[in-house]
């Protein structure tokens, strides 16, 4: 029996009310089954944050990436416009480009293709005798990439949703952080040895704040289960009270100007499925994505963005290192926790726990993804 039929039984203690509830089984977050159809369904459909246009500022400017087992390159090209495409030559399916940098053209290593920045073919050696060949019906598949406010969506879905729709929510809620008028100040990537859906599950858990957290920024830190707004999806949209992300609490350097009217406890988290966790603060903003490289394990990357204003500050990669610093210590407490959760849910003795009312964003996000995984109600 595979994992997506051996849960479904164990859904309805899930399904039900928050108070009645209890987290899914160990299967969601081990089944190799279950995640080949994530993989399909969620990371092969949605719209899925891949960096900011200030890592594209001029003609040539690409990086290589590989997500959910798919290679690809997003390109600025001699236009200024950026594209993405996969990254697997149409002769025989060689990467043509590693890494990030500057180029004119891709060319295969293999047989010597090239392609332009477009991904369109402009040379193949030896195949003006093949029959019906034509070079100009030839390349580098198209991705689907839009942008907003500064930030890099690819689709990978032929026929994507429609992105301002995708991104209302999100637009609605998070414009007032102007991430448009924010730069990228420190890039971090972490492997951690769990589900990626557990490291969205962590951040979006304010129950465990005031205990994991209680020497670090648990004191400076205030919600309520009725601060959280349920998105479509599963999204979730959190307002609440905390500190800037420091040591003693304090920003280092001033508030963004777009929030000077708001408390210095100005706070907010965001979730956009599958896999863009938000953090807003009076005086920067992070973008969280966790990409699967398995069952159980993900590659983490946390951007952290500035007012482009705070960059002129003699001082401010010293200022950015305290803030770097200061977060590395809450991402080992925190990956303590969730990699030992995901060594229980492959144990055969694990038995899903009741719900809190403080895990109400967890709730919705999972009944969300149930109704995603396996239809609703089932």
């Amino acid at each position: 029996m595979d994992g997506a039929t051996s849960v479904t039984p164990q859904l309805a203690a899930t399904r039900s009310d928050l108070l009645r509830a209890r987290h899914v089984p160990g299967e969601i977050y081990a089944s190799p089954e279950i995640y080949r159809r994530e993989m399909v369904e969620y990371f092969g459909r949605e719209w899925l944050f891949v960096g900011r246009e200030e890592q594209f500022p001029n003609p040539g400017d690409y990086e290589a990436r590989r997500l959910a087992d798919r290679p690809f390159i997003v390109a600025r090209d001699k236009r200024g416009e950026l594209n993405a495409f996969y990254n697997m030559c149409a002769h025989r399916g060689v990467e043509v480009a590693q890494g990030a940098g500057n180029a004119r053209m891709f060319k295969c290593p293999y047989h010597g293709w090239t392609y332009d920045l477009t991904g369109q073919l402009t040379g193949a050696a030896y195949m003006k005798d093949s029959e019906a060949f034509d070079p100009a019906q030839c390349r580098l598949p198209r991705i689907a990439l839009e942008t907003w406010r500064g930030n890099v969506f690819v689709c990978f879905h032929p026929e994507p949703r429609d992105f301002e729709q995708a991104m209302a929510e999100f637009e609605a809620d998070f414009a007032i952080l102007h991430t448009e008028r924010c730069r990228v100040a420190d890039l971090s990537r972490i492997r951690l040895q769990c589900n990626w859906k557990f490291f969205h599950e962590n951040l979006m858990d304010f129950y465990h704040v005031g205990v994991l957290h209680a020497k670090s920024f648990g004191a400076r830190f205030s919600w309520t289960p009725e601060n959280v707004s349920l998105k479509p999806g599963g999204g979730i949209m959190i307002r609440y009270d905390a500190a800037p992300s420091t040591p003693d609490g304090q920003t280092r350097f001033a508030k963004a100007p777009w929030l000077d009217d708001r408390p210095n406890s100005f706070a907010c988290t965001g979730l956009l499925p599958p896999n863009l966790t938000l953090f807003g603060r009076v005086d920067c903003v992070k973008l969280m994505t966790a990409w699967p490289l398995g069952p159980d394990a993900c590659e983490v990357m946390i951007y952290l963005l500035f007012p482009e204003e705070f960059f002129a500050d003699p001082d401010f990669e010293a200022k950015v290192d305290v803030y770097r610093q200061y977060q590395k210590v809450i991402y080992e407490e925190d990956r303590s926790m969730i990699e030992s959760m995901q060594l229980a849910m492959s144990s055969p003795i694990y038995a899903p726990g009741r719900m809190s009312i403080m895990e109400k964003p967890i709730h919705h996000f999972l009944n969300a993804y149930l109704d995603r995984m396996f239809g609703p109600g089932a």
